[in-house]
């Protein structure tokens, strides 16, 4: 099937759907599953999404994931080509003006290695560190080079090395395109082959990933309560032992990504947060304070496949 163009309108969804589904996760970012849920139960199903924020950040804060997607856009423009060496000062400069918004440990550490003048080709955390933060801006690489495979792989990779180096990363960063390169297809999404063409676009830049992704069909079939432990359980030993819901290793993070798209692919509500004690264990007060009511996003997107990328935060995640 040939990928059409995308729009005007499916490129500013995109971002858009990205940031607004940040702003709405980060209010929970790294709290355990039972907590996220109670957050869309208790809060966003209940319309009180406008009356929370996180600390000093009011409702509607979007942070580095959508941040640098948003940066890695205006490269493009700016440049009128994907060029590395812009794209890589545009992340150093938002580290080291304090602009950003959340920020992983292995992507700081590389801005600053590129504010100190190391080429972006070194600059990158090495293996085996192999957190999501590559991934998590991705998604605008699917809409800029969805007709061409082999550019939005090539482009996927350069721009996650910049950060990390590991070829787990850089898998993850083409999964995250290459899902929103297919999800611009018209018709009805067949998950088996949507996963089994992801996965083949994969495999040759890390089959570990690409093994993960091979097994969505399976898990989409499942609840998110049974989906989340085995997902969760993905390279397991590469993250410290106690981390409490989907890790922000990549391979499960950008695995429930996935998995969140296809189980609904219309419906930006579920799934979110399961109720799986196998994932998490404690339960601490809810993480949201109350604060004065702060005005909705302008526009939201019309439909849940306007955006993958990082659109819906994993619960018990974090970038690194």
């Amino acid at each position: 099937m040939t990928t059409p163009t995308p729009t005007r309108s499916q490129l500013g969804g995109s971002l858009l759907g990205q940031c607004l589904g940040d702003a709405l996760g980060f209010v929970v970012e790294g709290y355990p599953p039972e907590i996220c849920r109670g957050y869309v139960d208790g809060v966003l199903r209940a319309g009180q999404a406008g009356a929370h924020g996180r600390g000093a950040f009011a409702f509607g804060q979007y942070t580095d994931d959508s941040q640098l997607a948003r940066e890695l856009l205006q490269s493009f423009v700016a440049c009128r080509a994907f060029d590395p060496a812009d794209y890589a000062a545009r992340i150093a400069a938002i580290f080291v003006e304090e602009r950003i918004v959340g920020r992983g440990r292995a992507t700081e550490e590389a801005a600053r290695r590129l504010a100190a003048g190391v080429p972006w080709q070194q600059a990158g955390a090495p293996p085996p560190s192999a957190g999501n933060g590559s991934a998590m801006r991705a998604g605008p690489v699917g809409l800029l080079f969805s007709g061409d495979p082999a550019a939005l792989v090539r482009v996927a990779c350069d721009q996650g090395r910049i950060t990390h180096q590991d070829a787990r990363c850089s898998a993850g960063a083409v999964a995250i395109a290459g899902a929103v390169a297919f999800a611009l297809e018209r018709g009805a999404i067949d998950v088996p082959a949507f996963c089994a063409r992801l996965a083949a676009l994969v495999a040759p830049v890390d089959p570990s990933v690409a093994a993960a992704i091979a097994r969505l069909p399976e898990w989409v079939a499942q609840s998110p309560e049974d989906a989340a432990g085995p997902i969760a359980a993905l390279g397991r030993a590469a993250v410290s032992d106690g981390w409490q819901g989907i890790s922000p290793f990549v391979t499960p993070s950008v695995t429930w990504s996935l998995y969140a798209f296809l189980r609904t692919p219309d419906d930006y509500w579920e799934p979110s947060a399961p109720r799986s004690p196998s994932v998490a264990t404690s339960t601490p007060p809810p993480p949201w304070p109350a604060r004065s009511p702060a005005p909705a996003p302008a526009s939201t997107p019309s439909q849940a496949r306007s955006s993958i990328g990082w659109a819906i935060k994993a619960p018990g995640c974090a970038p690194i």
